[in-house]
């Protein structure tokens, strides 16, 4: 039986009724017609279609995502119990799809895709990073973080902090502080050093929850990396925008015969020169910094033909809707520059991270891409994040991450 609701209410435009029937867990600011009671932000709302309930959210007039759904069931009591339910959830689903050394190094809270809107939870061994991006999230994470802390340590796992990385913009928004540092954890010492070791695909990496990219790592691209090791034996590899090398370095684990591993940024080349020494790699990988559109276009006017295996992992081009041209234009000039270069019979691994570039226009544009320069493409695969961070499909900005590996072939 329902429970009496004591929620404030807020009714939606038929548009978003069916978004939300549909699956999709926000609800717009223009897409409120009407609202009943006083809602507080960071506090909890009923959404209703007329007289039809849809889900409650945490509800932040500051924010244009104005109510973040968290259930679509009215018997709901948004309890301790609740929350540990969630985690739990969660945290099984994420053993079952990272099995084994990988359940040690994954996304455990995928915020909207684990129904947990604004959290985001990475485990690197034993620390947890976490960013809190939501008001909602906010006021319910110490709740959050006991339940995180007691189901992991009984599935056996040992954690000996959180590391909370809310030294993003994007708080701002929801009227909440920027800021970084160790939550406090009763009985629990902060550990000394926010640096700790992982082991992903058999790489060994040192992270920084404090001060590295996001939550420490890159973690989506888990298997993808696996997957260009199982090609590159014997390869002569460049791999692009290597960050802290992990591509690079999983193209050495798997045999390839070098690799050469650019960067614009010095830190990050120095890092993936680190992690290579760490792992025994250095006399078989080279680091360069450079401009990467600069260099391919050097390499090609020099016509250089060194490598077999091209990789690029660029940054988001495009962050909004606005500059989405602009950024299919950087796709298809980096992707044309590598084929140029690529002998005959060679390998592309090519991917794109922003979800405002879909599936259709990255493929479209690599398509375009390879025409310009006379190339046929052989496709070996196309893969997208790891299943630690899933996909909803109906919400579109959960599928950003589109990664394919091509054999690149000259036109015979």
């Amino acid at each position: 039986m329902k429970q009496e609701r004591s929620y404030p209410k807020v009714y939606v435009t038929n548009k978003a009724e069916r978004a939300v029937k549909g699956g999709h867990p926000w609800v717009y600011g223009e897409e409120i017609r009407s609202m009943e009671g006083a809602p507080e932000n960071g506090g909890l709302v009923d959404v209703l279609a007329g007289s039809a309930y849809l889900g409650t959210g945490f509800y932040n007039d500051a924010s244009k995502i104005t109510v973040r759904l968290i259930s679509r069931s009215a018997n709901d009591r948004f309890d301790a119990a609740f929350w540990r339910r969630r985690v739990e959830y969660a945290l099984r689903y994420r053993r079952t799809v990272m099995p084994g050394p990988d359940f040690k190094c994954c996304r455990l809270i995928h915020g909207e895709a684990d129904q947990m809107p604004g959290l985001t939870v990475d485990r690197y061994d034993t620390i947890l990073s976490v960013q809190v991006l939501s008001l909602g999230m906010e006021r319910v994470k110490d709740v959050v973080f006991a339940a995180l802390l007691d189901v992991l340590r009984e599935m056996g796992e040992d954690i000996r902090g959180i590391y909370e990385r809310n030294d993003v913009s994007i708080r701002l928004r929801e009227g909440l502080e920027e800021g970084k540092g160790w939550y406090p954890i009763e009985g629990l010492p902060a550990p000394e050093s926010a640096v700790t070791e992982i082991v992903e695909n058999g790489v060994s990496y040192l992270v920084d929850v404090e001060n590295g990219q996001k939550t420490g790592f890159f973690l989506d691209q888990k298997y993808n990396r696996a997957a260009v090791a199982r090609i590159a034996a014997g390869k002569r590899v460049l791999d692009c925008f290597t960050h802290t090398g992990s591509f690079g370095l999983n193209a050495a684990m798997g045999g390839a015969e070098h690799v050469t591993s650019v960067d614009i940024s010095q830190t990050a080349i120095d890092m993936a020169a680190e992690n290579a020494r760490r792992n025994g790699l250095e006399g078989r990988m080279s680091f360069q910094c450079a401009n990467v559109f600069d260099l391919l276009t050097e390499l090609s006017e020099q016509k250089c033909h060194d490598y077999d295996f091209i990789i690029l992992d660029p940054p988001a081009f495009t962050k909004s809707r606005a500059s989405v041209k602009k950024a299919v234009t950087g796709y298809r000039e980096i992707n044309l520059r590598a084929m140029k270069l690529i002998r005959d019979g060679g390998f592309l691994a090519t991917c794109s991270c922003s979800h405002f570039v879909d599936y259709e226009l990255f493929t479209q544009t690599i398509g375009q891409a390879a025409r310009n320069v006379h190339k046929r493409l052989r496709q070996v695969e196309y893969r997208t994040q790891a299943p630690d961070h899933p996909i909803l499909w109906d919400a579109e900005d959960s599928y950003y991450l589109k990664f394919y590996i091509f054999q690149v072939c000259d036109e015979k």
